[in-house]
């Protein structure tokens, strides 16, 4: 009986470990080798957009940005919120109730800390933003898009 049960473990962390190994990762429009991303980005972008990091706390000229316009994916420019949904959460890092449309953010889920969270990347291209949490403006959506200004360009309204 005891050496059915270890072949069970055995067999079930063989099968998970496996499987996880195997799980299916998405394709992106935009692929770019390793070498081309680093050509391109500059040493934060590369970290943040490439290696899922975050930049530091209140770092983010973004959080500041006041005027109308389009926010962009730093990695490839697909347009991904509107100022007219970006609100000042007090986290450190430029905040949004919802993105542009729900096609442009691609949603995994995350344990780089030890709990599970909701992480977003740019649809097109694959690139780290930031997470989405459920302590947004109640009087919208009530999510709180928390995105690292680093992975964003402002194209202002008005140029």
């Amino acid at each position: 009986m005891k050496n059915y049960f270890f072949s069970l473990l055995f067999f079930t962390c063989c099968f998970f470990t496996f499987s996880q190994e195997n799980e299916k990762q998405p394709v992106f429009p935009i692929v770019k080798t390793d070498k081309e991303w680093k050509e391109q980005l500059n040493g934060m972008e590369y970290y943040v957009l490439r290696r899922s990091g975050t930049e530091y706390a209140f770092s983010s000229a973004l959080n500041d940005e006041k005027r109308k316009g389009i926010y962009r994916c730093a990695g490839c420019d697909a347009p991904l919120f509107r100022s007219e949904n970006k609100y000042d959460s007090g986290s450190g890092w430029p905040s949004f109730d919802r993105p542009l449309s729900e096609k442009a953010i691609f949603y995994a889920v995350d344990y780089e800390i030890g709990v599970a969270r909701t992480e977003e990347r740019c649809a097109n291209c694959g690139s780290h933003l930031g997470h989405v949490f459920e302590d947004g403006p109640r009087a919208t959506t009530g999510l709180r898009h928390c995105i690292n200004g680093v992975a964003l360009k402002f194209d202002p309204d008005e140029k």
